[in-house]
């Protein structure tokens, strides 16, 4: 950032310098058609408030860039860094990779991220992650107990809601514990009852949906218990 501030302020440097020689251009072929008694008095002022006025701006910006060559050390080479790929990481010529440790493998050549694997990723353990996805299950079962009554009440939206906004993670939950022959089945069992409760709350066709969304609370029952 501070790098680039100097670019910036340089850059404007060099442009007013151009103006200013710009403006001393017209004035002089201005003069063309004046008197030139007058004229000549009129350009050797423009010329010298020019020379000063671009004096005063390279000053300036010297002024800016000495702190910069203050970071180096005596003896020290300079320092560059190349896209974040290759330099030292601590200079202010890629502000990208500045502070990156550019020994380690970068991810890619355009990012200045470390490379995947060993510590990087994080990776639960199994109870961890066991009891993460029985969390879902009692959630699930909470949320399932509402259905009867909204059945009763014909509330088909909240029925549809409770079926589509949290029973993905209760798939992906049950799907990760089910080990056992029995416990597959009945994972099966509770999947095509809430497929079933939905679109019979879909056709709005009561009894079934009752009946369906009953069987759904069941089925998850039985497969928590056997965990």
């Amino acid at each position: 950032g501070h790098f680039r501030k100097q670019h910036h302020l340089l850059l404007h440097t060099l442009s007013s310098i151009m103006k200013l020689a710009l403006v001393a251009t017209l004035v002089a072929s201005a003069s063309a058609f004046a008197p030139q008694s007058s004229v000549r008095q009129s350009v050797a002022m423009q010329a010298e408030n020019s020379r000063r006025e671009a004096i005063s701006t390279l000053a300036a910006a010297g002024a800016v860039l000495i702190p910069a060559a203050a970071n180096a050390a005596a003896g020290e080479s300079p320092r560059f860094s190349v896209f974040g790929v290759i330099g030292d990481g601590g200079s202010y010529s890629e502000g990208a990779a500045y502070g990156s440790d550019q020994a380690a493998k970068l991810y890619s050549p355009y990012s200045v991220y470390g490379n995947t694997g060993g510590d990087a990723l994080y990776e639960p353990s199994k109870d961890e992650e066991i009891n993460r996805k029985k969390k879902y299950i009692i959630e699930s079962q909470k949320r399932l107990s509402l259905l009867p009554a909204y059945v009763d009440k014909k509330q088909w939206f909240n029925v549809k809601d409770e079926l589509t906004r949290y029973m993905y993670e209760t798939r992906g939950a049950v799907r990760g514990l089910a080990q056992s022959d029995a416990q597959k089945a009945l994972a099966k069992s509770f999947f095509e009852a809430i497929e079933e409760t939905s679109l019979q709350s879909t056709l709005k066709n009561q009894d079934k949906a009752a009946a369906a969304a009953a069987a759904s609370i069941k089925y998850l029952d039985e497969f928590y218990a056997s965990l």
